[in-house]
Order: C-alpha cells, then structure tokens, then sequence
C-alpha cells in the first residue's frame, strides 16, 4: 500500500514539473511582500531554449537536417559537373526523397521546419539537375522530354528485367566494372 501512494506522489510531482516547469517557490522581498520566481521559460536565454528545444541539439530533429545539408552541397556542387556525367536515375530518387521527406516534416510531431528546409532545398537540388539532364537528351537526339522519359524508363526496365533473370550474373557484371 505505501508503495503504490509513493507511485502517486511521484507521479504527481513528474506531471506538475513537467506542466509548469518546475514547481515555483515563494520568497519573502526585503519589504515582506510574497513573489515567485518566474519558470524556466521565462528567465532562459535564447540559447538555452535551442537546448532544451524538442528540436534542438539534444534530439536527432536537429542533427538530421545537419547531415542531409551534405546532400544539398553535393547535389548543388554537380552544378558546376557537365551534364552527360550526372545520373538521372540518381537525381531523380534526390528529387523523390526531397519532396516525400518535406510532407512527413509537416506530419510528424513536433514539427520540424528545419528538416522540411533541408528536405525541400534537395527537392530543388535534384529537379534542377533532372531537369539538367532531359535538356541535354532531348538535345542530343531530337527527342521531347516526354518521350525521353519513356525511354529512359524502358531502359531501366530492360536493365532490372536482365538482374532478375540472372542476379549472380548481375553481380559478376557489376563486380567488371
């Protein structure tokens, strides 16, 4: 019995420190007035709201965008690469992910406007850069973009259709080059 009324107290004291901070103490003033100390929120810096922040550097809300920024750079770094070196193939899943990524930011909770930037900005990255490239096609052979698309998807259908025939001749294949 005395255990679970140590359960209660216990939880009782979590759930008011976690509503309000911590519980505030009264002080008496040099003129003997009553005042409390204001919480946490109110007397922290900026700096020590970003840490204790749901978002902040204590949380992998705030060090996955730090690392995708490494994407953005690459994929904005092939800017200056000519276009028949740059992947389509890969671009576009850059592309996909950017754009899949920046909705699940606005989904999740606490919502997280860093990572939907990040997310975002490698959507931008990777449609330039697909956008580089199907120019450059439809340049080269006189075809639209629409119809370069079905080409170039025909021919990742015809090179996963080879892998699924023969995947240990796949991999010996991938080991030549």
């Amino acid at each position: 019995m005395s255990f679970r009324a140590g359960l209660r107290f216990f939880n009782a004291f979590r759930q008011q420190a976690a509503n309000t901070g911590k519980p505030t103490r009264a002080y008496s003033s040099a003129a003997g007035t009553n005042a409390s100390i204001p919480g946490p929120a109110q007397s922290q810096s900026r700096f020590q709201q970003l840490l204790s922040s749901p978002v902040g550097p204590k949380t992998v809300h705030f060090w996955a965008p730090i690392m995708k920024w490494g994407l953005v750079l690459a994929g904005a770094a092939d800017f200056a690469r000519p276009v028949e070196s740059l992947s389509l193939s890969q671009n576009g899943a850059l592309m996909a992910t950017g754009l899949i990524w920046t909705r699940w930011c606005f989904v999740i909770k606490p919502r997280n406007l860093f990572l939907a930037s990040v997310n975002f900005l490698l959507f931008c990255v990777g449609a330039t850069q697909v956008s580089r490239i199907l120019l450059w096609q439809q340049a080269q052979k006189g075809d639209t973009i629409p119809e370069e698309i079905k080409k170039a998807g025909k021919q990742e259908g015809r090179e996963l259709e080879a892998i699924a025939k023969d995947p240990k001749g796949a991999i010996e294949n991938a080991k030549k080059v």
